[in-house]
This record gives structure tokens, C-alpha cells and sequence, in this order.
């Protein structure tokens, strides 16, 4: 089983690093952006071990403990079999 992580900041946190990513596009001809905010990605392989409810749990775990900062970040996953 495989789990996709994506961690981004909260809408309330100022992305500094997004809004240079921004310009730096609409400067290269880049049209129709409103916004750029960017973020982390993981990947992470399970062993057969754990079922989906279980590996869904770990993963949640994960990710609230050490892969984000709860203050200023969000996350979502997904698995897949």
C-alpha cells in the first residue's frame, strides 16, 4: 500500500515562497494566475502489515507528529492499494 501526503499552509499563514513563485511566472509570460501557494509531498510505501483503517491511522499520525507544523500547515492523504 502506498500513501500520498500533501502538506500545504493554512490560508491564514502568508506564503512568501508561493507569491515569489508568482511573479517569477507572470515575469516569464505566464497568463491567468491568481494565486501560486506551495507546499510538501510525500510518498511513503507500507508493508502489508496494517489494513486500510490501520494504515489510514499511522498515516494520519505521521503526518500530524512530525510531518507538519500543526500551527501553520494543514495536510490531506490518500491511499492506494
Amino acid at each position: 500500500m502506498k500513501a500520498y501526503v500533501y502538506v500545504s499552509l493554512k490560508r491564514s499563514v502568508l506564503d512568501p515562497q508561493g507569491k515569489t513563485i508568482q511573479g517569477a511566472l507572470k515575469k516569464m509570460g505566464y497568463k491567468g494566475l491568481e494565486d501560486v501557494r506551495q507546499g510538501k509531498y510525500f510518498e511513503i510505501a507500507l508493508n502489508g502489515g496494517l489494513n486500510r483503517a490501520e494504515a489510514a491511522a499511522e498515516i494520519e499520525r505521521m503526518a500530524r507528529e512530525v510531518l507538519t507544523n500543526p500551527v501553520i500547515e494543514e495536510f490531506r492523504f490518500s491511499l492506494e492499494d
